[in-house]
């Protein structure tokens, strides 16, 4: 197999050919057509959460392609299927996890990676899909979508009419916003530093833009939606639908700085701070704990809890009927050899979501 592959933080990825190990219980061989690259992998690139002990190792979470092979004890796929990879459980056997070869040194995987053009994982993390649905789309259903729209659905539990703010416009958040659009949430605000990634957020539903490179966040938020009354925090709950701020804030950069504000513009009592992007390890957010105790939530988002077994036939029955749209997510394409390329435009923001197709 060819895989790109993690071997020092803060390096290009390597791409190599490895030996794959033989199918252990619960395991599954997968010919990977498309990988899309989440943010997460350009965290952990970075050693954003701290020192890496797995190193060298495979990446990448959201993936489509083909059963090749299963092992003992699978039953829920079987060679020829069509399946979306995804870090989230689903149903079926949570397996070891792999290790592959290459010139005599171990290379470590979790339980899913898909930057590469077969891999093994675990059944619990790939979901059967029609054959005719696209591998790119079946990537998104990996983690862009199915976090974004499980967040509006589980985490933040977005009422009709509610505010909604979304902080960085990448592949989840702009899904966010759609998703805030198809609970009919009323303002929709998108805060990014791009404006063709503001662009994309129109057409997914955005009712205000705000570039805070050009503008300052938190005055075009007041004036949208007014400061919060923090007296409010002792009142009743129905006083503070009335007195400014927004219902959700989801934050997807983690940025302590924007962190600050989302939490700082959520609603008293009955406001919801999602925190999606992760601070680095060594950068704590400073917050006044007070409005945590009368109601206010500040929580991060776990994938939006989703369900893959559960979730990834609704919304690809939405994407059929065209109630869902994930066409245009996908803004640039490289080949596994130009994945160094990908990250590059990544960490530059140009791209939307980033698809590397293997065939």
């Amino acid at each position: 197999m060819k895989a790109a592959v993690l071997v020092e933080l803060n390096h290009p990825l390597e791409v190599v050919e490895l030996a794959l190990p033989r199918l252990d219980i619960g395991q599954v061989k997968v010919q990977l057509h498309c990988s899309t690259i989440c943010g997460a992998q350009v965290g952990e690139i970075s050693g954003i959460k701290g020192r890496d002990k797995f190193l060298p190792h495979l990446l990448g979470h959201e993936g489509g392609g083909v059963v090749l092979e299963v092992g003992p004890g699978v039953t829920l796929v079987k060679p020829g299927d069509h399946v979306v990879l995804h870090w989230r459980k689903g149903a079926g056997i949570q397996s070891s996890t792999p290790r592959y070869q290459w010139e005599g040194r171990t290379v470590n995987a979790g339980w899913v990676a898909t930057f590469a053009d077969q891999a093994i994982v675990s059944e619990n993390r790939i979901t059967r899909i029609e054959d005719d649905i696209p591998f790119e789309i079946a990537s998104l259903l990996g983690c862009a979508v199915t976090t974004a729209l499980g967040l509006i659905n589980r985490d933040a539990k977005v009422q009709i009419g509610e505010a909604v703010a979304v902080i960085g416009c990448g592949g989840i958040g702009l899904n966010v916003v759609q998703g805030a659009a198809m609970v009919s949430a009323d303002p929709i605000i998108a805060i990014d530093i791009y404006d063709h990634k503001l662009d994309m957020a129109k057409r997914f539903g955005a009712t205000h833009v705000i570039n805070s490179m050009n503008d300052d966040p938190s005055e075009m938020l007041a004036k949208v939606v007014g400061m919060p009354d923090q007296q409010t925090i002792k009142g009743k709950p129905s006083e503070s639908v009335h007195m400014g701020g927004i219902d959700v804030v989801v934050e997807n950069t983690g940025n302590v700085d924007l962190i600050e504000m989302a939490y700082q513009f959520t609603k008293p009592r009955t406001g919801r701070t999602i925190l999606v992007g992760v601070p680095r390890h060594d950068h704590d957010i400073t917050i006044h704990s007070l409005p945590l105790h009368y109601g206010q939530v500040l929580t991060g988002s776990e994938g939006g809890h989703t369900n893959p077994t559960i979730d990834i036939p609704r919304y690809l029955n939405l994407y059929r009927k065209g109630k869902l749209e994930l066409d245009s997510v996908i803004t640039h394409r490289f080949p596994l050899a130009e994945i160094n390329r990908a990250f590059d435009l990544m960490r530059a923001g140009e791209v939307g979501r980033c698809a590397i197709t293997m065939t």
